[in-house]
């Protein structure tokens, strides 16, 4: 066989190379070929290393090896390890590469510089890279489209938008990764409207360029401009469709999102956890269960980020039956359950009525972080067990975590509903004495909450009256419940009345204040505020009870099990 003919097979063969052993296997083949010179050998060996340090298939560190026995290797050789220590997240090492090769005899390229900027994006120190910068204009290559580029990204990455700017003024016009970059790197910053001055001069705007801007008015919920883009846009991809999904679900428009998704040519996994998570975020937890169980159905294999969305859906369901088939799910399909999902699991088994599960699964997390804590205390809010809360947040302080203002929003709620008064009183004191907090509205609201519920009306009206800021609705609904459950009608009178100036069509306002007049008599008035209520045209939400059945059940909200599905094996392929 000739040294050309030798040389291309070898060249193929490394191309098809899918395994470490392979590279090994190729690497002793070339080494021990008679009929290749010193000069060849060389060649296929630096060939050989580069590959294998940029590969997912390859091993960097069998690449860093084979270079430390080159004597000369190529400026080639050198970019791919720099690129190779990119891609497994070694940006320090990259940089102390890069500059052995500005020590040796040869000379940085064009190749060197991209996934060097790059590694430098990933530091917290922005001097690096506008150190490499430098060295970018000291060689003259600052024109380089693909240096551009990673420029504009390194810079709109630190948030450097004049700096981005200033590179991107000496891109060309049919640059299009760079002026995609600066679209990108503008809306990340939070700027759509330079965003879209830059858009509107792009000549070759691709679907990359559309669904930045899409994306972009989705993030700052501009969901009209979002709209009108995406109608406007002449080729839409997968991307296209998640972006304004995004962008519904965080406006709140449900059905315009359900639209967008039964019209979708093609759904990928983030689709359906875009779809599940809007239906979460907007309240329609019973139509997330129904679309995960169409997701099964359709074989999508379900990720970290649909089991917390299902989990969370359960948890404002109350669905335990429909929680535990989730979880068993999990199990049954080795999903490995992290602190997220397993905070998520406690969340769904503390408000589906099953604190003793929610503990299990708590005390079974290795590195307990503050969210964890937070949920379970939580939990034990809500199920009354004000005593544990304190002892598990003694736990929390034992082990070094540092509470927060959700700890004491949970341990304050604790305290209200087991009518712990003196002990709530004492954490919203030590909130500011031991932890320099300031108490927020939320806070005053539980002990607004603890002190009505307990009776003691006249501290309430107090403590409120005392407040360091004006009271909110959250603040009058807690004093309204008190004269609910204590039956006082002068206070409610005026407590009522402020809530219904501040939320206007919340029907329950108009009702408990009808409510508390009636207990008293006062059939007058309240007539009056039913009358009200008719003339502004308040509706009162119906009430409704989850039954997990199989077959439709007249006056009542129905939730398609889904125990029977996710028990069932064949359920996702």
């Amino acid at each position: 066989m000739s040294r050309t003919s030798c040389k291309h097979e070898i060249l193929s063969v490394l191309n098809a190379c899918k395994q470490l052993r392979e590279f090994k296997q190729l690497h002793a083949h070339i080494i021990t070929q008679p009929n290749l010179s010193p000069h060849e050998i060389s060649f296929l060996v630096s060939k050989l290393a580069s590959r294998c340090a940029v590969s997912p298939h390859g091993s960097f560190a069998y690449a860093k090896t084979v270079f430390g026995h080159l004597q000369k290797p190529p400026v080639s050789l050198w970019n791919s390890l720099i690129r190779g220590l990119f891609l497994i997240n070694k940006p320090l090492e990259a940089l102390v590469l890069y500059r052995s090769l500005i020590l040796s005899e040869l000379k940085p390229n064009n190749f060197t510089y991209p996934f060097l900027i790059k590694a430098c994006t990933g530091l917290t120190a922005p001097q690096y890279g506008i150190l490499i910068h430098a060295h970018v204009v000291r060689r003259g290559l600052e024109l380089d489209p693909h240096i551009q580029s990673s420029l504009i990204r390194f810079y709109t990455n630190g948030s450097d938008l004049g700096s981005a700017r200033q590179v991107f003024e000496m891109c060309c016009d049919d640059d299009v990764v760079s002026w995609n970059s600066m679209i990108d790197g503008c809306v990340k910053c939070g700027d759509v409207v330079l965003a879209r001055l830059i858009f509107d001069k792009m000549i070759g705007r691709d679907v990359i360029s559309w669904n930045s801007m899409i994306h972009g008015y989705g993030v700052m919920g501009k969901v009209e401009e979002a709209r009108k883009l995406f109608d406007e846009m002449p080729q839409r991809n997968v991307i296209t469709y998640n972006s304004m999904l995004g962008a519904f679900a965080k406006c709140g428009k449900v059905d315009d999102a359900v639209s967008v998704f039964r019209k979708m040519p093609y759904r990928d996994i983030v689709s359906w956890n875009a779809m599940l998570a809007c239906y979460g975020q907007c309240g329609r937890p019973s139509e997330a269960l129904t679309l995960f169980r169409e997701m099964l159905d359709a074989h999508v294999k379900p990720t970290k980020q649909t089991f917390a969305s299902m989990l969370s859906a359960c948890a404002r369901l109350g669905a335990l039956d429909q929680g535990r088939a989730v979880h068993e799910f999990m199990n049954r399909h080795e999903i490995e359950v992290n602190y997220i999902l397993k905070t998520a699991l406690v969340d769904m088994y503390a408000r589906s009525g099953s604190i003793s599960d929610a503990a299990e699964v708590f005390y079974s997390i290795d590195a307990k972080d503050i969210l964890a804590w937070n949920t379970i205390i939580s939990g034990m809010a809500i199920h009354g067990r004000g005593e544990e809360a304190l002892q598990t947040f003694e736990d929390m302080q034992g082990e070094g975590v540092e509470p927060n203002d959700m700890t004491f929003v949970a341990l304050l709620s604790a305290c209200s509903h087991a009518g712990m008064v003196e002990e709530g009183q004492r954490l919203l004191d030590c909130m500011g004495k031991n932890y320099g907090m300031d108490p927020k509205i939320e806070h005053y609201g539980c002990i607004t909450d603890l002190l009505a519920r307990s009776g003691h009306m006249e501290k309430a009206v107090e403590f409120v009256v005392s407040m360091p800021m004006e009271p909110n609705s959250i603040i009058w609904g807690a004093l309204f419940g008190g004269c609910r459950i204590h039956a006082t009608s002068e206070v409610g009178e005026m407590v009522g009345r402020c809530l219904i100036g501040l939320e206007p069509y919340h029907s329950g306002r108009y009702v408990l204040l009808s409510n508390i007049y009636s207990a008293a008599k006062r059939w007058d008035n309240a007539s009056q505020v039913r009358n009200l209520m008719k003339a502004r045209r308040v509706v009162k939400m119906p009430g409704v009870s989850i039954v997990q059945s199989k077959a439709p059940v007249g006056g009542r909200l129905l939730l398609t099990p889904l125990s029977q599905a996710l028990l069932t094996p064949s359920s996702v392929r």
